[in-house]
C-alpha cells in the first residue's frame, strides 16, 4: 500500500477476506491485490468473488509461497498475475501498470464493440416500405441462426450493410467480418485470395498464412 500511495495510486486497505468482501461489494475497485494466504481465509477465495461482483476488476495475487501449480491456478481462474514474495517494487509497479493497461484496453474494446454493434443494426438501414419491413423480418430471423445467409441485390443496393448487421448483432459478433469484393479477383486466383499460397506459385506472388 506504502509503495503504490507514493507512485500516487489512490489506494484501500483490507486486512483479511472478510474485508476484502465488504470493498468489493461497496465499491467500484479497479485493481485488487491480494495475498494467498490470509489468517481468515485464501487469496483464492477473494480472486473467485471478486470474478463474481466485480468481474472488470482485474486481480493479482501475491505469496511467499510460490509455485508453478499455484500461479497456474490463479490464472485460470482469472487472475492477472501472480507473483512472489519478498517483493520487488518495480516488479510490482510494472504489473500494476500493465494491470491497468489491461483493464483499459478491454473497457475500450467493449465500448467499440457496442459502437459497431450500434451501428450495424437494422434501425440505421432506410426503408419504410413492406420490401424493406420485409427485409428487416428475414434480417431478425437470420441473426441467431449459425448457417449461411445468401444476400442478393443489385450493385448499392447495400448488401454488405445487411451482411454487417446480421453479423454484428448475432452469435459472431466478436469474430473479425471480412469483406472480398470476390468479382474484382481474376477466376484463377480466387482460391490463392481465400485460403493462401506458397511463395512461387505464380508471378509476384509471396508466402501467405493459409486460413480456413
Amino acid at each position: 500500500a506504502d509503495v503504490l500511495s507514493r507512485a500516487r495510486y489512490e489506494v484501500a486497505q483490507a486486512s483479511g477476506v472478510a474485508a476484502a468482501f465488504q470493498f468489493l461489494r461497496q465499491d467500484q475497485l479497479d485493481l485488487i491485490i491480494t495475498d494467498l494466504k490470509m489468517a481468515d481465509g485464501n487469496g483464492m477465495d477473494v480472486l473467485n468473488e471478486a470474478k463474481r461482483i466485480s468481474p472488470e476488476s482485474e486481480v493479482i495475487v501475491m505469496t511467499a509461497y510460490g509455485s508453478i501449480e499455484g500461479a497456474v491456478d490463479a490464472m485460470r481462474q482469472g487472475a492477472y498475475d501472480y507473483i512472489t514474495k519478498p517483493l520487488s517494487k518495480n516488479a510490482l509497479l510494472l504489473s500494476v501498470q500493465r494491470a491497468l493497461e489491461h483493464k483499459q484496453l478491454r473497457q475500450e474494446n467493449l465500448q467499440l464493440r457496442e459502437l459497431v454493434k450500434t451501428r450495424f443494426t437494422a434501425a440505421n438501414i432506410i426503408g419504410a416500405g413492406e420490401k424493406m419491413q420485409r427485409l428487416f423480418r428475414l434480417m431478425e430471423k437470420s441473426i441467431p441462426v449459425s448457417s449461411t445467409v445468401l444476400i442478393q441485390g443489385e450493385s448499392g443496393t447495400g448488401k454488405e450493410l445487411v451482411a454487417r448487421s446480421i453479423h454484428f448483432n448475432g452469435p459472431r459478433r466478436n469474430k473479425p467480418f471480412i469483406a472480398v469484393n470476390c468479382a474484382a479477383v481474376p477466376e484463377n486466383l480466387i482460391e490463392s485470395e481465400l485460403f493462401g499460397h506458397e511463395k512461387g506459385a505464380f508471378t509476384g506472388a509471396v508466402q501467405t498464412k493459409k486460413g480456413k
